[in-house]
């Protein structure tokens, strides 16, 4: 009894340090947790980064837009030659006279306002797109993320299959000896774990692609190991997300929706603008004009252009309009197939969490029951090996089944997520 205790004792220390050396082993790593692999993309996703730059700069194109136009300076140097008397010269004071011309432009009352309105609501717009490059980042990364949970779930699913067909090697032989079955079911077991075998190094392979797409996702380097994936999200409450709930939600946080707002907003001032393009521009100067040493005289201008051009300020003026119609055309198709592809991911959401009920309680409970069934009748001779294997491939499938339904589910999440462009 004490020797049955010690092996017990040194068993669990041994165990507990697997453990711990596991859990060292993903310290200092990224990719256990979602939240961490988000927190790298943001930090280290190109993408991402050069849309925060295309943000930024149409952010500084707002002051500009509305700002006056540089002011004009010209100088005229009058008779150079002081009427033939002297040889020509260059120089301010020797010539007969000069005129300094100082100019300012002037657009017309509300231009610069209008032109400051369509630059700002163009930052929004690329804000909007930043918004969506990273809402579709996101995305991205959670079904990665989950599609590599499935793979480690599914590779430990399938070593507690390997170990029981090993067991069940065994038995086979033990009735094989003893002259109860063929040798064959031997046969079939070491076959089936061969089998197995091959997936896990098909599973090895898919997860470091898997995991290669996930560095790039995140901006890390190829070469870096990304810990295993410990667990998936909790879905939110059914009553959460029904599309009604969801539908008002999309309209007004989606990004993509968001972006096409914005441009029928500057559209809007931009049609305005060239309805103000009907009237003259302005431009004011002062000259003062040098002789010899001293200035003697001042004049003030005023400049103005005559816009006689109507056809083509007619033809501006439809582009604008054209240009306006398109964007709320695009606006709609975009808030018909967002709406659209919300409802089509409620509908997996919803057929994907009646998948996992469905297997939780009934698949898998009977799954296991006929294995062990099966088992007691083969050990007793009542059933053949073929039955054993195919009710072992059962219960393997159901818990299959139940993992990939909840991946499923959670590759939805991710998509709907997208569209109301916020995390549920």
């Amino acid at each position: 009894m004490s020797k049955i205790r010690l092996r017990l004792s040194v068993g669990a220390a041994l165990l507990a340090l697997v453990f711990t050396q596991a859990s060292f082993s993903q310290e200092g790593r990224i990719g256990a947790h979602l939240e961490g692999l988000l927190n790298a993309a943001r930090e280290g996703n190109p993408e991402f980064a050069s849309m925060q730059f295309e943000a930024n700069a149409a952010a500084e194109r707002i002051l500009p837009a509305g700002a006056l136009p540089d002011p004009k300076f010209s100088m005229e140097l009058r008779d150079i030659t002081r009427m033939g008397e002297r040889n020509p010269t260059l120089l301010p004071g020797r010539v007969g006279s000069t005129r300094y011309i100082f100019t300012q432009e002037l657009p017309w009352f509300g231009k610069r306002e209008l032109k400051r309105a369509a630059a700002a609501l163009q930052a929004e717009a690329a804000r909007g797109k930043l918004a969506g490059t990273w809402s579709e980042l996101v995305s991205r990364i959670k079904t990665t993320h989950a599609q590599l949970y499935y793979l480690e779930q599914n590779e430990r699913l399938t070593r507690e299959i390997l170990d029981l067909m090993a067991r069940l090697e065994k038995v086979a032989q033990v009735r094989y000896g003893s002259g109860l079955a063929a040798q064959q079911d031997v046969i079939r077991a070491q076959l089936e774990q061969t089998t197995m075998r091959n997936e896990l190094i098909a599973l090895d392979a898919e997860r470091s692609q898997l995991q290669a797409r996930l560095k790039a996702l995140v901006g890390r380097p190829a070469s870096e190991t990304l810990a295993t994936p410990e667990s998936i999200r909790t879905l939110p409450a059914p009553e959460t997300m029904r599309f009604d709930v969801l539908e008002q939600r999309a309209r007004s946080s989606n990004p993509l929706l968001r972006t096409e707002e914005s441009q029928i907003q500057a559209a809007e001032k931009n049609r305005e603008l060239t309805y103000k393009n009907r009237y003259p521009d302005f431009a004011v100067g002062v000259s003062p004009i040098q002789y010899g040493k001293s200035v003697r005289e001042w004049e003030l201008m005023v400049e103005v252009t005559i816009p006689l051009q109507q056809d083509t300020r007619r033809a501006q003026e439809q582009e604008a309009q054209a240009m306006l119609d398109a964007a709320r055309s695009r606006r709609e198709a975009a808030t018909n197939q967002v709406l659209a592809d919300l409802y089509e991911n409620l509908a997996g959401l919803d057929a994907a969490r009646r998948t996992l009920a469905l297997t939780t309680d009934s698949l898998l409970p009977q799954s296991e029951l006929t294995f062990r069934s099966a088992l007691a009748g083969y050990e007793s001779g009542k059933v053949d090996f073929a039955t054993l294997l195919d009710a072992q491939r059962q219960i393997r499938q159901a818990k299959l089944n139940q993992v990939k339904a909840g991946v499923a589910a959670q590759m939805r999440l991710a998509d709907i997520e997208r569209i109301v462009g916020e995390d549920l």
